[in-house]
């Protein structure tokens, strides 16, 4: 079973990815796929946000 500093890693990792995809997206004008990642960002920022990691120098969204 993963510890909690296993879970963060993995949490900041699918952040890092997810924010790629949402520039890359934005990039291509994919609206609707934009969006859905939008959607995963902010919950994978919540859980983050709650595990008390510092977002400061890992959130490049800014909106």
């Amino acid at each position: 079973m993963p510890n909690g500093l296993e879970i963060a890693k993995t949490a900041i990792e699918d952040f890092k990815k997810i924010q790629e995809y949402m520039f890359l997206a934005k990039k291509e004008n994919a609206t609707e796929t934009y969006a859905k990642l939008k959607d995963e960002y902010l919950s994978l920022k919540a859980i983050l946000h709650v595990a008390g990691v510092n977002l400061t120098d890992i959130d490049k969204i800014k909106e």
